[in-house]
């Protein structure tokens, strides 16, 4: 089986750090966030793996190359223009072949891996299986109606959704998504969605299983759930790495990057980058913060890169 991560987006809602450092390439507790996706796939002997990327092309190729120091075989597709999920994914149809292959979202974290369900998409002959996790709200989710382990319908982001099955980010998919790829539609929203291209399947009577996903699931994306991600990684403590200078009370859940230097009151729930300079008048709190920065107010729910 081979791998496909997507790892092509922006990351706008983290910008201005991801002007200067791509998302895939931002430390989680001092680890790229891509290291994390290699984990889980060397996990189910997933070590062939092309990269769909995008402007963020160089910067990539130059922090990851071929792969080898993670145990893996990397190649890279650019994605021209981002049109969806979907549309990334048919940049990869040359890389893939008609082998099976796992489609990972470059920015997911897991906390326990997958070995049980490659297992059954391998064992099953199944056309395609999606992780899905029961949640509260699903409206923000592709939404998964089941008939016993088959989906049998998928709709994306509803806003009355049919069930609480939500769509978990990672999915495996036999060649038969080729047949249906040329077909699908742009969605109301003008992307081509994955949620679209496992519906084709289904309607042409292919089988389409779920997987229940019963760990934890995260989207670091966006301030929140970024910190959320990183707090979980290190277990609400610390890690500061032995080069970072930091004259500051430090509090729970703080990551400090190497070479950083910090000075301020005190400092909780936040993330420093490697390099870093940052000065503050007071306490930093619930931050993600990178470059030069100095400021003689404290510090709040920040998203900070300057110089």
């Amino acid at each position: 089986m081979k791998g496909v991560i997507l790892a092509a987006g922006k990351g706008t809602r983290l910008f201005p750090v991801t002007y200067h450092i791509p998302k895939p390439l931002l430390p989680l507790a001092n680890r790229l966030t891509l290291e994390y996706a290699f984990d889980r796939l060397r996990e189910i002997e997933v070590r062939d793996i092309c990269i769909v990327v995008g402007e963020n092309e160089p910067q990539l190729r130059s922090a990851l190359g071929d792969g080898a120091r993670f145990g893996l075989s990397l190649s890279y597709v650019r994605q021209t223009h981002p049109q969806g999920l979907a549309h990334a994914v048919g940049f990869a149809r040359e890389f893939v072949d008609d082998e099976p292959f796992v489609l990972y979202l470059g920015d997911a974290i897991y906390s326990k891996g997958f070995q049980d369900h490659a297992r059954r998409f391998v064992e099953s002959g199944c056309a395609n299986l999606n992780l899905v996790q029961w949640v509260e709200d699903p409206r923000r989710y592709g939404v998964a109606t089941l008939d016993g382990e088959r989906i049998v319908k998928l709709v994306e982001k509803p806003k009355n959704p049919e069930s609480n099955w939500a769509m978990a980010g990672l999915y495996f998919f036999g060649p038969q998504i080729w047949e249906v790829l040329p077909d699908l539609q742009p969605s109301a929203r003008g992307e081509y969605e994955i949620t679209d291209t496992i519906q084709l399947l289904i309607d042409r009577g292919h089988t389409v299983l779920a997987g229940i996903y019963d760990g934890v699931w995260y989207d670091s994306g966006t301030l929140d759930s970024f910190l959320e991600v990183s707090r979980f990684l290190i277990n609400n403590g610390r890690i500061i790495d032995p080069t970072a200078r930091v004259k500051a009370e430090i509090g729970d859940a703080v990551v400090i990057g190497a070479g950083a230097t910090v000075e301020c009151t005190r400092i909780e729930d936040s993330v420093i980058l490697p390099g870093a300079r940052v000065k503050i008048d007071g306490e930093i709190q619930h931050c993600l913060l990178g470059g030069t920065v100095f400021s003689e107010d404290p510090l709040k729910d920040a998203i900070l890169y300057e110089g």
